[in-house]
C-alpha cells in the first residue's frame, strides 16, 4: 500500500460538461461543469476508488505512460495525484449507522434518562476492544 499514487486521467469536454475517467482504473470516473471542478472531482474519485481497492485487498495497477494513452477529439490528459494518508483517516473516521435491538423497557428507561446511544455504544466498544480515541494502526479485516 502506497501513500501516494499518480494516475493519468482523461478529461472529455463537451458543451454540457466534462467527463473524467482513468484508463488504468475501470469504473473510476466522475463529471464536472468546469475545469476547476473537474480537477477536484478527479482527485476525489481517484482517492475513493483506490481506497476501495485497498480495503478489498485488490492489486493496484501501475500507472500507464501518458504517451501510450490515445485520445479522441475533445479529450486531454491530466495527471492526478492521490495523497492517501489523510484520505484514509477521513474515511476510517466517518460515521456509520448500526441497527441495534434492545428490550422496550430498556429503551424507555434510557430515553427517560436522555442516554445518547451513539456516544454510549462508542465508549463501550472502545472499552471492550481496548482502544483509545484514535488507535495508531488501522483495523483490517
Amino acid at each position: 500500500m502506497n501513500d501516494t499514487y499518480v494516475f493519468p486521467s482523461v478529461f472529455h469536454t463537451e458543451a454540457d460538461g466534462i467527463s473524467i475517467f482513468f484508463p488504468d482504473l475501470p469504473g473510476c470516473f466522475s463529471c464536472a461543469d468546469t475545469m476547476e471542478q473537474a480537477f477536484s472531482r478527479a482527485k476525489e474519485a481517484l482517492q475513493l476508488h483506490l481506497y476501495g481497492m485497498e480495503e478489498d485487498g485488490e492489486t493496484i495497477p501501475a500507472s500507464s505512460p501518458v504517451g501510450k494513452i490515445s485520445l479522441r477529439a475533445g479529450e486531454t490528459i491530466a495527471m492526478i495525484e492521490a495523497w492517501m494518508p489523510p484520505f484514509r483517516e477521513r474515511m476510517d473516521n466517518r460515521a456509520t449507522n448500526k441497527t441495534v435491538t434492545i428490550p422496550r423497557w430498556l429503551d424507555t428507561l434510557a430515553r427517560r434518562e436522555k442516554v445518547n446511544y451513539s456516544q454510549l455504544l462508542q465508549r463501550a466498544l472502545k472499552s471492550y476492544l481496548g482502544v483509545g480515541e484514535n488507535p495508531s494502526s488501522r483495523v483490517h479485516i
